[in-house]
């Protein structure tokens, strides 16, 4: 069976700066088939890995991650961006394809011993991965796979992550 979501990504050049072709996913979250198709290979995956927990990477990683983890029945934790989570919290900074970011994670999000799989929209040059494995194994958890909808493979995002399992349903 082919792929939906794969016809259905849109490419914004110049966004969000000159020179960046932005893959929006927005058509593949409007189109229920080709959703659901993406959600339950990820779901595949995860399982695969034997994850005991799926964290998400704000923001557009919540959107595959949440589902995922509810057809697992597993639990959903979050990696957020700095200054919008409440409680303790880890921090993580990483370079960006474009820029820096610093992300965060609750300090009890994964329990320790925890296999947690990481899912997230795009796979570009593999920071935002990296430090969320970071949070993860921070707060004693276990990282045992990244899952991605795309994957900008000309960027080699896996570098930055090869000592986990990776997985994108699509490849540019």
């Amino acid at each position: 069976m082919p792929l939906l979501a794969e016809s259905l990504i849109r490419d914004v050049p110049d966004f969000p700066k000159e020179g960046i072709v932005f893959k929006d996913i927005h058509p593949v979250l409007q189109d229920h088939a080709a959703f659901q198709q993406a959600v339950a290979l990820m779901a595949a995956e995860a399982k695969r890995a034997q994850a005991e927990a799926i964290v998400g990477i704000e923001s557009r990683g919540f959107i595959f991650g949440a589902p995922i983890a509810l057809e697992l029945g597993l639990p959903f934790a979050m990696t957020r961006k700095l200054g919008k989570l409440p409680f303790d919290r880890v921090t993580e900074e990483y370079a960006l394809e474009y820029g820096t970011n610093t992300i965060e994670m609750h300090t009890d999000a994964v329990a320790p011993g925890t296999r947690a799989y990481i899912v997230d929209d795009l796979l570009a040059t593999g920071g935002t991965a990296a430090a969320a494995a970071s949070l993860i194994e921070q707060i004693g958890g276990e990282v045992c796979g990244l899952g991605f909808l795309i994957e900008l493979t000309f960027l080699a995002g896996r570098n930055c992550v090869r000592e986990y399992p990776v997985s994108a349903l699509i490849q540019y």
